[in-house]
């Protein structure tokens, strides 16, 4: 089973503010492994990582700009 983390402990990782994850979860670029009866969230860093990249790969194609 994968290593899943709290919010905090995936900024940390990630190198990023709790601020700049919690944006993230707002705007649907990343989704959690799994959200606790409580409502918190957990996460595996690499899953998260390749949400990431991916959706990154998909916002340079939509603001690229010809030249």
């Amino acid at each position: 089973m994968a290593r899943l983390v709290t919010s905090g402990q995936l900024a940390e990782e990630l190198g990023l503010s709790l601020r700049t994850i919690q944006r993230y979860i707002a705007s649907g670029a990343i989704t959690p492994e799994l959200r606790t009866l409580g409502g918190h969230t957990r996460w595996d860093p690499e899953k998260v990582r390749s949400q990431l990249r991916t959706g990154s790969d998909n916002q340079d194609s939509r603001t690229a700009r010809p030249d």
